[in-house]
């Protein structure tokens, strides 16, 4: 097979969507998928008969054209990788629809996997399921945004490398090597053993929570508007790094705990959140001393702000911006979800859990426990009907 007749459908129309469809479709056949509201027919209707222009690092300039733009999944019949860029909460609408036409051996990549991303695929394709690849990326390859929506996008950092964990592991080798050729030679994709390690990394899932909770919970905002957007990143101060410390060594207690239990299992690269810092940034940091340092002197996050809306004279908080509306259904519940099968107490992530679910408007926890009425609208096994540890591992293809 040539390169031109290798299909891959990139579905999503946000920021990072529109830079992989950009990118593949210099060598690939590419089609643009979006089922979101109109965003196919307006994303088609802006690019008109130009072309894409894609600025990489450096300032070098990449033109190409999606072979098409569109709302219609039966386009999956023709793929050979499946990308979903979109938000994680997603997912499953995507799996479901593409599900009818998918030839066996397509592989289905999630960038970001975010949290349970393999018990969600194997859970909407059913029986499907079994003849196909699922690739779990730990989080996106770039750092980037629009300069003209629809038509023009930047790139403004790349990370060195990325990992990725493929179900069935006897699929890897192949997978990867076609995902690494999609993506270029940076990052460089790396195996990863399982996709539970990567629902256990998710940065996304202790770092957006974390830094919302740090600077917008009531025992340290008074409620008023800011006079400006706060640095995001680089505005992250000794309470919020104690948050966030908090709970990615929470994460870790779930992971050796999970260890503990399953012989011969690694969940390695479900790291502390300092390290993914060092695996994922190495060289785009002026001090690795520690976590704060290492997020306040990122030059991959120089000036990104937190999400506010513009009211009464200056900034509001966004609470219902995806940092809470997805990462916590889709990340975090998963982690404490797992946490409570197991036994392990998570007192940080309980605390920011508790506030955000306020914010976002989900009943999710409810007297310290996950049982809350909306739990079928996160990643959390219990939400999935999975309750113990032996259906936990069964689910994820892990046995004891």
């Amino acid at each position: 097979m040539t390169d031109a007749d290798f299909t891959v459908l990139c579905c999503g129309g946000g920021n990072a969507a529109q830079v992989a469809t950009g990118l593949f479709a210099v060598r690939y056949k590419t089609i643009a998928v979006s089922f979101f509201a109109d965003e196919a027919a307006k994303w088609k209707a802006a690019l008109g008969d130009e072309d894409f222009e894609l600025t990489i690092p450096g300032g070098k300039v990449v033109k190409s054209k999606p072979h098409d733009i569109t709302n219609d999944p039966s386009v999956a019949k023709d793929a050979d990788v499946i990308l979903l860029v979109v938000p994680s909460f997603a997912h499953g609408e995507y799996f479901e629809k593409f599900a009818p036409y998918m030839k066996p051996g397509t592989i289905v990549a999630t960038m970001p996997a975010r949290s349970g991303g393999d018990i969600l695929f194997s859970s909407k394709l059913g029986e499907k399921a079994k003849d196909m690849v699922f690739c779990g990326f730990e989080t996106l390859p770039w750092a980037c945004r629009f300069t003209e929506w629809g038509k023009k996008a930047t790139i403004l950092g790349t990370k060195n490398n990325i990992l990725a964990a493929v179900t069935p592991v006897s699929a890897a080798r192949s997978a990867l090597g076609k995902l690494q050729g999609l993506v270029g030679v940076n990052p460089y994709v790396m195996e990863s053993p399982n996709n539970l390690g990567i629902s256990l990394r998710n940065p996304g899932m202790v770092v957006h929570p974390g830094v919302m909770y740090g600077r917008w919970n009531p025992e340290v905002w008074d409620g008023k508007a800011k006079e400006a957007k706060p640095l995001f990143y680089q505005g992250v101060d000794d309470y919020t790094e104690t948050v966030l410390l908090g709970m990615t060594d929470e994460v870790q207690a779930v992971a050796r705990k999970m260890e503990s239990l399953v012989s011969g299992l690694s969940l390695k690269d479900g790291c502390t959140l300092k390290q993914w810092y060092l695996d994922c940034y190495d060289g785009q940091m002026s001090d690795t001393s520690t976590l704060k340092s290492c997020m306040n002197t990122n030059a991959a996050y120089d000036g990104l702000t937190h999400p506010c809306k513009e009211e009464e004279g200056g900034f509001m908080p966004d609470l219902k911006y995806r940092y809470l509306a997805e990462d916590v259904p889709t990340g975090l519940c998963f982690a404490k979800g797992l946490a409570e099968i197991l036994e392990v107490p998570t007192p940080t992530i309980d605390k920011v859990m508790i506030w955000a679910q306020e914010c976002i408007g989900l009943e999710i926890m409810v007297d310290g426990k996950m049982a809350g009425k909306d739990l079928d609208k996160t990643r959390a096994p219990q939400g999935m009907g999975i309750t113990t540890k032996e259906a936990f591992m069964e689910a994820s293809k892990i046995s004891a």
